[in-house]
């Protein structure tokens, strides 16, 4: 046999070995990457662990195993959201697979450091109309996730503070102007006010050094009660917060939970902690291949009230039982 059909033949079969090998060892080395992972959180980490957890078991159960295929880079701003932007560079200067992050400023300045990294957001108000996306159906560009954006929550939240506290006339609600989600959340507070028979008092808070003077210029002004939209401020001072009110003898309505296990009176809205197992599967999906543009936004359809029995004694309150049959959980 002519030696050069014989080196054709092993050249040919060489060939189609490699052929053949080549999607397994693409599978070999996709098994054993270790993905990198970042997490961008505004608040502080003692404050926001527990929804860190959730997002690390969520993440477990994909598959995903911190020291073995999974890396977590983590960067807390501790409350200074000034510190956002850089955080967020340095997360994009380690090259993470995605970035985690939670709420309006966080989100921007991931965005403001790359284009190229997925974004998932774990909590933001109104992602469309900060601009940070196109449609919750189809949000184009680098990001997606979850939203707490929710229709009727303000007039859900006091009407039932009104329940819970018939006696409340005079409702303070602190906000912050700068967030598009809070705006629309106001315009729908004032609406359902009137009809409640309530009179609102607008307390702006832009940073947490506010919260005395707006807790202390509120009970000057009159006010019996207080609505807290949740945001990056209020969830990560809650304690600070529901003791001012307690200070100032305000019953008030928070939009978490947590708000609540830190002493509020009430709290509605939606579970944060099953927010953020959401997002683990956003992960998954964008570190094996999807395009994040193309993943609607999720919103949230868990929600739970929470009342502090504890703090209603501290008040000098009853809550009536029909609220209490309809509590979630009842903190004693």
């Amino acid at each position: 046999m002519d030696r050069r059909q014989v080196d054709r033949r092993t050249f040919i079969l060489t060939s189609t070995l490699a052929g053949v090998a080549a999607p397994f060892l693409v599978e070999a080395q996709q098994a054993g990457r270790v993905w990198k992972v970042g997490v961008l959180e505004p608040g502080h980490l003692a404050v926001q662990a527990h929804l860190i957890e959730a997002f690390r078991q969520g993440l477990r159960e994909l598959g995903y195993l911190e020291g073995r295929n999974l890396v977590i880079e983590r960067r807390f701003a501790e409350g200074t959201l000034e510190r956002l932007p850089e955080l967020a560079a340095e997360l994009a200067r380690l090259k993470v697979d995605v970035i985690v992050a939670a709420g309006t400023p966080a989100i921007k300045a991931a965005r403001q450091a790359t284009r190229e990294i997925p974004i998932i957001m774990s909590a933001v108000g109104d992602p469309v109309g900060e601009g940070l996306v196109a449609s919750l159906a189809r949000p184009g560009g680098n990001i997606t996730g979850v939203t707490v954006q929710s229709p009727e929550l303000s007039a859900k939240r006091l009407q039932l503070l009104k329940e819970a506290v018939p006696r409340v006339s005079r409702v303070a609600i602190v906000w912050d102007p700068r967030i598009v989600h809070e705006v629309n959340g106001f315009n729908e507070a004032e609406i359902a006010a009137r009809s409640l028979g309530l009179t609102l008092l607008s307390v702006r808070v832009k940073r947490p050094d506010d919260l005395e003077v707006a807790f202390a210029g509120a009970a000057r002004d009159g006010a019996n009660g207080v609505f807290v939209f949740p945001n990056s401020i209020t969830t990560d001072y809650g304690k600070r917060i529901a003791d001012l009110a307690l200070k100032h003898r305000l019953p008030g309505v928070y939009g978490v939970g947590e708000l609540a296990e830190a002493g509020g009176l009430l709290a509605y809205g939606p579970v944060r902690a099953d927010n953020y197992r959401k997002v683990a599967a956003f992960v998954d999906k964008v570190l094996t291949g999807a395009r994040p543009g193309d993943l609607p936004i999720q919103q949230p359809t868990k929600f739970e009230l929470v009342i502090n029995l504890r703090t209603a004694k501290a008040l000098g309150l009853a809550i009536p039982q029909s609220v209490l049959l309809r509590a979630d959980r009842v903190i004693e």
